[in-house]
């Protein structure tokens, strides 16, 4: 496989794509919380970003909020998290 290429479990069903590499904290996060507010409920985001931070920050953001950290994953530098948006 190559950097930065996408395991398959990570395109399936998801909804959106939001691509933060290249941002530090805090915009992953703050980007993730405007892009989940235009998901309907139960719909899922697929969230790439090069911080490492976001393996402590998007869990804790799910967690707080309430959503579904589906899939978290690490491929060199590049990770990748996809998030259902809680039910209302």
């Amino acid at each position: 496989m190559t950097e930065n290429t996408i395991e398959p479990k990570f395109t399936s069903g998801t909804d959106l794509e939001l691509d933060t590499t290249g941002l530090y904290c805090p915009e992953p996060v703050m980007m993730l919380h405007n892009s989940v507010r235009d998901l309907e409920a139960g719909e899922t985001l697929l969230l790439k970003a090069t911080d490492p931070s976001t393996t402590r920050d998007i869990p804790k953001f799910c967690l707080y909020l309430g959503h579904e950290l589906l899939e978290q994953y690490q491929q060199g530098e590049l990770y990748l998290y996809r998030i259902r948006k809680k039910e209302d």
